[in-house]
C-alpha cells in the first residue's frame, strides 16, 4: 500500500496532471461509448481541420467571415464533383468487377491451380487442389455478395447517408464560423490553472491539424497519380485501384502492403507474366518510393516522428477501439501520448524546472 501512496503522491499529486487524466478518460469513455452516434461530429472536426489552414491563410488579407464562405463554398463544388463525377464511376466499376471479374479470375485461377499436380505430383495432389478451389470459390462468393449488400439500395442507408450530406456540411461551416465563439465556450468549463492542458493541448492541436491536412493532401496526390499510371496503360478498374492505393495511405506500412495485392492481380489476370505486367510493376512501386520517401518527408516536416513499432502499436491499439476513426488517427494520438509525456511533471527534478522549459532543453 505504501508504494501506491508513494507512487500517487510522486506523479499524480499535481491537481493540473489529476484532472488532465479525468478529462482524458472521460473523453475516451464518451467516444467509446458513444461513437457511432458521433460519427458526423467526428467527420464535421476532420473536415473544419483540413479547412481551417485555408481559411487561416485568406484571413491576414479578408475579413474571415469571407474567408470562411469561399473556403466552404469550394469545399461544396468539391464534394458535388465527387458525388457526380467519381462515386458513380467507382460503384460502376466495383459492380462491374464483382459480377464480371471476379468468376473470370475464378475459372483462370482454377486452370492455373489444376496445373500445380501435373508439374509437382510430390507436393501437391489433385484432391488438395479441388479442395483449394472450393474454398476459394466459397470465400469470393461470399465477398462479392457482401460487396454487393453495401449498396445504398436500402432505405435505411440511403436516409442515413442523406442525413450525414446535411449534418456534416452544416457541422463543418458552424466550426469554422464559429470556431473562436466555439473555443472560448468549452475553455470556460476548464479550470483557471490548466498550466499542464494548455501545453499538451497546444503541441497535439497543431499535430492534428498539420496531420489532417497532410493525410489528405497525401491520398488526393497518391490517388491521382495512381489513376492516371493506371490509365495510361490501359489497367483495368483504374478509377477503383487508384482509389483503394491512395486510401491505403491511412494506415501506414499495412495499407501499402495490402493494396498492392489486388492492384498486381487484376494486372496479372489481364496480362499475365508479359512485359505489361512487368512496366506496371515498376510505375507502381515507384509510386509507393516516391510517397514513402518524397511526399510523406515533405507533407509532414513539421509532425512528432515516430518509431515505426509505435506507429503499429497505435494502429493495432486504437483501430481496435474505434474502428476506422482510430486508424485514421492513430498516430495523432499517439502524438497526444508522446506530448503528455513529454510535458510531464519530473518528481525526481529537485529544482522545480517547469515541463516547458525541460522541453524547450
Amino acid at each position: 500500500m505504501n508504494i501506491i501512496t508513494e507512487w500517487y503522491k510522486r506523479y499524480l499529486s499535481n491537481p493540473e496532471v489529476l484532472f488532465f487524466g479525468i478529462f482524458l478518460v472521460a473523453c475516451f469513455a464518451v467516444i467509446i461509448t458513444m461513437g457511432d452516434m458521433l460519427v458526423p461530429l467526428l467527420s464535421a472536426v476532420v473536415i473544419a481541420y483540413l479547412l481551417e489552414g485555408l481559411v487561416t491563410v485568406m484571413e491576414r488579407r479578408v475579413p474571415r467571415m469571407v474567408a470562411v464562405v469561399v473556403v466552404f463554398t469550394g469545399f461544396m463544388v468539391l464534394v458535388l464533383a465527387i458525388l457526380l463525377g467519381v462515386v458513380p464511376l467507382i460503384s460502376q466499376q466495383v459492380t462491374q468487377m464483382v459480377q464480371t471479374e471476379l468468376p473470370r479470375m475464378i475459372g483462370q485461377g482454377q486452370h492455373e491451380l489444376m496445373r500445380l499436380p501435373e508439374a509437382y505430383p510430390e507436393v501437391i495432389t489433385e484432391q488438395q487442389v479441388q479442395d483449394l478451389i472450393a474454398t476459394l470459390r466459397n470465400e469470393f462468393t461470399a465477398f462479392g455478395q457482401a460487396v454487393l449488400s453495401m449498396s445504398l439500395a436500402s432505405v435505411v442507408g440511403l436516409l442515413t447517408v442523406l442525413v450525414y450530406l446535411i449534418l456534416i456540411p452544416l457541422l463543418v461551416f458552424f466550426f469554422l464560423k464559429d470556431k473562436r465563439v466555439i473555443v472560448d465556450w468549452f475553455v470556460g468549463f476548464l479550470p483557471k490553472e490548466r498550466r499542464f492542458a494548455d501545453m499538451v493541448w497546444y503541441d497535439v492541436d497543431r499535430q492534428i491539424g498539420n496531420y489532417v491536412r497532410g493525410k489528405f493532401i497525401e491520398i488526393i496526390v497518391i490517388w491521382s497519380a495512381s489513376f492516371v499510371t493506371f490509365s495510361l496503360f490501359g489497367l483495368n478498374y483504374a478509377m477503383l485501384l487508384g482509389m483503394l492505393v491512395g486510401l491505403s495511405v491511412i494506415i501506414p506500412y499495412i495499407g501499402a502492403a495490402v493494396v498492392t495485392f489486388p492492384v498486381l492481380l487484376v494486372a496479372w489476370f489481364q496480362w499475365g507474366w508479359g512485359a505489361d505486367f512487368a512496366w506496371l510493376a515498376v510505375a507502381y512501386f515507384v509510386i509507393q518510393a516516391l510517397d514513402g520517401n518524397v511526399l510523406v518527408p515533405l507533407l509532414f516536416s513539421e509532425v512528432v516522428n515516430l518509431h515505426p513499432v509505435a506507429i503499429i502499436v497505435a494502429i493495432l491499439v486504437f483501430g481496435g477501439f474505434w474502428g476506422f476513426w482510430g486508424v485514421f488517427f492513430a498516430i495523432p494520438l499517439a502524438t497526444l501520448v508522446q506530448a503528455i509525456i513529454s510535458a510531464w511533471p519530473d518528481p525526481h527534478d529537485s529544482h522545480g524546472t517547469p515541463a516547458e522549459e525541460r522541453i524547450a532543453a
